[in-house]
């Protein structure tokens, strides 16, 4: 039987559709680069800039809001610590009026007692002495029916 000899032969050289393919796959590369790899790399590069510039601008947004509550509770402590010194300075300035209305108050009370009580003894003194008096005209009134004569009194 006769074996038939069919004997391929493979080159070393590449045929032309070899090149043709390296050809197109480095075109296809190349296209893929340029209107797919590139734009996608520089939209996400141009994404992370914004992003780290929004991040930027957030840490910075939030120390100053860190800096500005902490002024404001700095001046609104120091606000307050004002406002309770001079709630305490008028507190002390009311109770010094007080007392010096109250001493007043008792001096002038004081003053019209002495007064009062001064015109009480010299109304008291007059009093008796018109009483002297009117019980000397009456004793002598009495004394002048009595005797039926008028008395002249010394």
């Amino acid at each position: 039987m006769g074996r038939r000899s069919t004997k391929r032969e493979f080159s070393l050289i590449p045929d032309l559709t070899v090149l043709w393919v390296i050809g197109l796959v480095l075109l296809l590369a190349w296209t893929l680069k340029r209107f797919l790899i590139a734009p996608l790399t520089e939209v996400m590069e141009t994404r992370e800039r914004a992003i780290r510039s929004a991040l930027e601008l957030a840490e910075s947004a939030a120390r100053k809001a860190a800096e500005a509550t902490a002024e404001f509770e700095t001046k609104t402590a120091a606000a307050r610590a004002e406002i309770y010194q001079q709630m305490e300075e008028n507190r002390r300035e009311l109770l010094a009026r007080r007392a010096e209305i109250l001493d007043e108050t008792q001096r002038d009370a004081e003053s019209n007692l002495a007064d009062a009580t001064e015109s009480l003894k010299t109304q008291t003194a007059e009093a008796r002495a018109q009483l002297e008096r009117d019980a000397e005209a009456l004793g002598l009134a009495a004394a002048e029916q009595v005797l039926g004569r008028k008395i002249s009194s010394n």
